[in-house]
């Protein structure tokens, strides 16, 4: 193994986590390096520019045409237009990314693109409240100082550096902890992790069908939701024996079952295969659940 190579697994292994999920199962799971979460940053601010660029060259041809047609720059379907451009304007800001992270895949399509995805420190399910205040912190990590320093800050005088400090202690500060956290993570609890482009259908799909060995009814498959198929979909692809023996005695116990040591992995794949034909039977006729909870 070469010394680039050394480096390259040592940096790996120092963001190697566990994390407890509320039913006391430690799932490994990676944090997405520094780099990696700028370059995603920088891909969705590239997204959103050019759909501004498109939107907007939209509006101001549609407002020309007004102006042209109408020959009054007061006309009411010309303010209309103002205040278009100026809703999409904070709309697209605020929203673009609230509507992507609380989305089933929790990830921008930047973070897509790159393995990533927002995660919840607790090992619970990620929730609205989280992704909305790791957002706003956003504005007062970056957007602020940013606009600020872009507009007149640097001939501001001691506010002018204030805001370059500001925006200074903000940008390092996922280097001040282990866990790559920005000021929005810690305020809201969440961390960003590496997610795995493999499907777990495909390996699946390689090994013998067990579909035939269990049967689950519906009211063994009732008690589960998407949430819980994410994780067993998790400790299925990990192949960690202790954590599919912990997690085959957890369904085990909540839908009465009483099965032997040995045969997890063959259980854990039947109602992992069953579960996900029964949500997915449900969302066709319009009735999803989330979690065991819902």
């Amino acid at each position: 193994m070469t010394k680039l190579q050394t480096a390259i697994s040592t940096a790996n292994a120092r963001r190697e986590r566990e994390l407890i999920t509320p039913e006391g199962l430690a799932l490994p799971l990676r944090i997405a390096s520094r780099g990696s979460r700028a370059l995603a940053l920088l891909l969705d601010l590239f997204f959103l520019f050019v759909g501004f660029v498109v939107f907007f060259t939209m509006l101001g041809f549609i407002g020309l045409n007004i102006n042209l047609i109408g020959g009054n720059t007061q006309s009411p379907a010309l303010e209309l237009v103002g205040i278009v451009f100026i809703l999409a304007l904070f709309f697209s800001r605020y929203g673009y990314f609230l509507w992507f992270e609380l989305g089933a895949r929790g990830a921008t399509p930047g973070k897509r693109l790159l393995g990533m995805r927002v995660a919840a420190r607790g090992g619970q399910r990620l929730t609205t409240e989280m992704v909305i205040a790791r957002n706003l912190m956003r504005d007062v990590e970056v957007f602020i100082p940013a606009f600020f320093l872009m507009g007149n800050g640097f001939d501001a005088g001691l506010s002018g550096a204030a805001a370059f400090v500001w925006l200074a202690v903000f940008v390092l500060f996922p280097f001040c902890n282990r866990d790559a956290l920005r000021a929005g993570d810690l305020v809201a609890g969440t961390f960003v992790v590496e997610a795995p482009r493999a499907k777990l259908q495909d390996a699946m799909s390689l090994a013998p069908d067990h579909s035939q060995t269990y049967r689950f009814g519906e009211a063994e498959l009732s008690v589960y939701g998407e949430h819980e198929l994410q994780v067993l979909e998790s400790v299925l692809r990990n192949g960690d024996e202790a954590a599919m023996h912990e997690v085959a005695q957890a369904i085990c116990r909540k839908i009465g079952w009483d099965m032997g040591r040995g045969d997890e992995r063959e259980f854990l794949t039947s109602f992992y295969a069953a579960l996900r034909a029964h949500l997915e039977s449900g969302m066709r006729f319009g009735k999803r659940k989330k979690d065991k909870f819902s």
